[in-house]
């Protein structure tokens, strides 16, 4: 575990903290390490006032995540005095020097999160229950739901994301990011994915006639989901936001819910599920509560379900790809080859049954 004090440069930082997140307190800087990952690293912070993270990139960063951490940091700021649960912003630093790199201080939320594991999610002892994972079902939808009624332009983000066309310019996007794979990881060579001529035509031309427009979180799912420590289950904060941008509300919805089961089959898993989604509300009865806190017409929201299957299948694909040829990688990767296949698989069902 590395130093968390050279990560931080405690005299500047406390500087800084004192200019700018007078909230946390005014007594000496205590620095410990709570996360580090390849995107980013989590700092713990304490002056004898509320609890804080200080967020910022590892010392060997990734192309793009200082870009990433501050359109992240400017999202939190504008969600300020909304009723979407996230963690509050006491402020950010995109100068490198102070720390060397840039880096914002949020709230510390008292909460859990679902670890996610080969078997897929674990929860705390109170949890691990029928009742709490239905409440947690609709916890999160409930949140989603909350975020879906901000306007992104009346709390400044008119330019957070690309202007518009958000669904037609999905399938290009991730059948690109695709085809990248070979030139990326040599040792890798492309799958034939079942379906996936088919889907991306489908999916080009059926577009939703009633699109909106707001915040989309782009990875929304129960590890990134602080829940509050004590029953019933309530969403305390909904956490990493780096891949927030401007589109279609339900594309996060459509994320969650293929995880779920069909009122038709409700014993029957989605075989690409990354969590068990046993005792979980269904997905009818997920859609039903967003379209009673939303307004939403839920009529076309198969759409929306067919392109979360196939943008995850193109996207963890890149999973199997980094495997290739590196033994040390290929147990921890061996769930990603079925997953995918089946991911892409759901879609194409989907688009078969619709087509007649």
């Amino acid at each position: 575990m590395p130093d968390p004090k050279a990560l931080a440069n405690p005299a500047a930082l406390t500087r800084w903290l004192d200019a700018h997140a007078p909230e946390i307190g005014a007594e000496p800087l205590e620095i410990g390490f709570l996360h580090g990952g390849t995107s980013n690293v989590i700092l713990t912070i304490d002056r004898g006032g509320a609890p804080a993270v200080l967020r910022r990139p590892p010392p060997v960063a990734p192309p793009n995540s200082e870009k990433a951490m501050m359109r992240e940091a400017r999202l939190l700021t504008a969600l300020g005095g909304s009723d979407v649960p996230h963690p509050r912003l006491y402020g950010m630093c995109s100068d490198p020097g102070l720390i060397g790199a840039p880096f914002y201080v949020m709230a510390r939320i008292d909460g859990w999160a679902p670890e996610l594991g080969e078997r897929g999610c674990s929860y705390p002892a109170l949890f691990d229950r029928a009742e709490r994972r239905r409440e947690m079902g609709f916890a999160m939808v409930d949140a989603l739901a909350s975020l879906a009624r901000v306007d992104p332009d009346a709390i400044g983000l008119s330019d957070f994301g690309k202007p518009g066309n958000f669904l037609e310019r999905q399938v290009d996007r991730w059948l690109g990011q695709l085809a990248a794979y070979p030139l990326r990881y040599p040792a890798y060579t492309p799958r034939a994915l079942p379906g996936i001529e088919e889907v991306a035509a489908w999916l080009r031309t059926h577009l939703p006639a009633d699109q909106r427009r707001g915040i989309v979180h782009g990875d929304f799912g129960p590890p990134n989901i602080l829940f509050d420590p004590a029953p019933p289950t309530r969403v305390r904060a909904i956490i990493d936001w780096e891949l927030a941008t401007i589109g279609d509300p339900l594309f996060d919805l459509a994320l969650l819910l293929c995880n779920l089961c069909d009122a038709a089959e409700p014993e029957a898993i989605p075989p690409a599920a990354y969590f068990d989604p046993t005792d979980f509300p269904t997905r009818q009865e997920m859609i039903a509560r967003y379209a009673a806190l939303t307004g939403r017409d839920m009529g076309g929201f198969d759409y929306y379900l067919v392109l979360a299957q196939f943008r995850m299948a193109c996207i963890l694909e890149y999973k199997v790809a980094a495997a290739a040829g590196r033994r040390a990688e290929a147990g921890a990767m061996a769930i990603f080859p079925d997953m995918v296949i089946n991911l892409m698989r759901q879609a194409h069902t989907m688009v078969r049954c619709q087509a007649g």
